[in-house]
């Protein structure tokens, strides 16, 4: 790992993370915060593209890299969100950092949401605490691309009402045409939304038309393989449920091994994946 941050016209490879400004934190909840990114060379500004569901390489030099979703809109030119949760030495790092603040940052990588195969179906997008970052880019395509597609639902689940992301957003989304639900495991006083978990969500969403329901799913593993369920009680089939999977991700090339999920490495053939690819080895403990 270089502790040069080389500009594109200085260093053509593609690996080598390019220097960006911090220019916004905005904090969403405690231990996260969403962070404005904006390249120092204008040439890799422009020539930058990414794809909802996609990930970057995070450095801070001296202290280490870290794969993080963008969570911004895809339409975006000039900034690039990460949301991101406060969990180790790098990210630890980055929340010291203010706006002004250098770092380094290189992808895209990984594999997209099936938004174009997608298009004239309905979409269900089911998240879980942090994991509603890697499909807010998708909340986004669909505002600008409202009439490709049907009935679009967001079934959001959190820990608490003070650890639900975005939530200044909400009504944006919905003036836009996405229905949503909300739910908590433990509620505040002044909380009058569901209670309980996200799977339940699901089993009382009215009107699922089976046949064209795309479902995309991010969150901890454990409530995505209980989405799953519940989705296929409700008659949704593995070829129609898309996942994102993002463990142990280090080098975002295939090369360190690290990623390896049975036969794919995450960061390569990943993070998302169509669930009928990944379902033998999800339930595996330890793997």
């Amino acid at each position: 790992m270089t502790e040069q941050l080389t500009t594109q016209s200085e260093h053509p490879n593609y690996w080598v993370p390019h220097p960006v400004v911090i220019e916004k934190v905005r904090q969403e909840v405690p231990r996260v915060a969403t962070y404005e990114l904006a390249f120092v060379d204008s040439a890799t500004a422009g020539d930058y593209r990414f794809a909802p569901g996609q990930f970057n390489m995070i450095y801070v030099p001296g202290v280490g890299e870290v794969p993080i979703s963008l969570s911004t809109d895809p339409n975006s030119r000039r900034t690039w969100a990460h949301t991101i949760r406060t969990a180790g030495n790098t990210t630890h790092a980055i929340e010291q950092l203010g706006a002004g603040a250098m770092i380094g940052m290189r992808g895209p990588y990984g594999t997209a949401w099936p938004l174009e195969s997608s298009a004239g179906g309905d979409l269900l997008l089911i998240a879980g605490g942090i994991g509603l970052a890697p499909l807010r880019p998708v909340i986004y395509h669909v505002m600008a691309h409202r009439a490709n597609f049907g009935r679009v639902t967001l079934l959001y689940g959190a820990r608490s009402p003070d650890t639900m992301l975005y939530r200044d957003e909400s009504d944006l989304w919905s003036r836009c045409g996405v229905e949503i639900e909300t739910t908590v495991d433990r509620a505040s006083s002044d909380w009058q939304g569901n209670v309980g978990v996200v799977t339940l969500l699901l089993a009382r969403l009215r009107e699922l038309r089976i046949q064209r329901t795309v479902l995309m799913i991010c969150g901890p593993e454990v409530m995505m393989r209980h989405t799953v369920k519940a989705a296929c009680d409700r008659g949704i089939q593995h070829d129609q449920i898309w996942v994102s999977l993002e463990r142990n991700m280090q080098c975002a090339v295939g090369l360190c091994g690290h990623c390896q999920l049975g036969p794919s490495f995450l960061c390569h053939d990943g993070p998302v994946f169509r669930y009928d690819a990944v379902a033998p080895f999800m339930a595996i403990e330890g793997l």
